[in-house]
């Protein structure tokens, strides 16, 4: 009899224990099913047209790929490019489309395979006076011995750590479509940059008489979803490498991109 109630009272007490636990420890936290997502308008990438609606394959992949695949939201925030990095790594936002980069990796983690890798011309200004050295160029230390200067957009950290890092001298702008301007108007003599994307922007400005693509490849981007260290969204990683990996398989991201290549 005795047993028993001590049984009864050692019961009694881990349950009360137990709901203890419930109300003062937080409850576990799942991996987000939202992810936020800061971007710059950047045609054809990723833009919000006149009506706020998201346009561009940057978004039709991550679109295809997180909410139709994976069944989770995408909330898109606009920034300048710069701000969108100083918002990862404030806590605002949880994920930015660029190139990792050392510097990056600080306060990023990000998957293994690139979704998308970019590949980058060497742009001029019409009748450079030194042309003909310009095409002779076939890599990016080409430049240095040239003593060719490179404008570049604010933010641009495939160029500091590809370009910049090897001493070239660098001009910056806040906005990538003034790069255009500021080439067309000689206050530098080269741009690296990708054709379909460049394009757009150097017919918005006006300039496309002025610009010359030497159709001179220097490299490519490989461009990956980079997810702030302290999200719980850094769980998924490996499930959206897999599903771009299936996208490629079955024929769904080549096809996206012929929409805008």
């Amino acid at each position: 009899m005795k047993k028993n109630a001590i049984e009864n009272g050692l019961k009694k007490a881990a349950f009360l224990f137990s709901f203890i636990l419930l109300l003062v420890m937080p409850p576990v936290v799942k991996a987000q099913t939202v992810l936020r997502m800061a971007y710059p308008n950047f045609p054809p990438f990723h833009w919000a047209d006149e009506n706020g609606e998201m346009r561009g394959f940057f978004y039709e992949i991550i679109t295809e790929a997180i909410e139709k695949r994976m069944g989770l939201k995408v909330i898109w925030t606009a920034y300048p490019w710069p701000r969108c990095q100083e918002n990862i790594k404030a806590g605002k936002e949880d994920a930015i489309l660029t190139v990792p980069t050392e510097e990056r990796a600080a306060y990023t983690v990000t998957h293994e395979d690139p979704f998308y890798e970019k590949t980058l011309h060497l742009f001029t200004y019409m009748d450079h006076p030194k042309m003909a050295e310009i095409e002779k160029i076939k890599k990016i230390k080409d430049l240095k011995k040239g003593n060719f200067s490179v404008i570049t957009y604010i933010g641009n950290g495939w160029h500091q750590e590809h370009v910049a890092s090897l001493g070239i001298k660098t001009y910056e702008t806040a906005y990538l479509k003034n790069v255009w301007k500021m080439l067309s108007e000689k206050r530098g003599d080269t741009v690296i940059e990708w054709p379909p994307g460049a394009w757009p922007d150097i017919r918005r400005v006006g300039v496309s008489a002025n610009i010359v693509d030497t159709n001179i490849i220097l490299g490519k981007m490989p461009f990956h979803v980079l997810v702030r260290k302290s999200s719980s969204w850094v769980t998924l990683l490996s499930d959206f490498n897999r599903t771009i990996k299936e996208m490629k398989k079955d024929g769904t991201l080549p096809s996206i991109l012929l929409k805008y290549h």
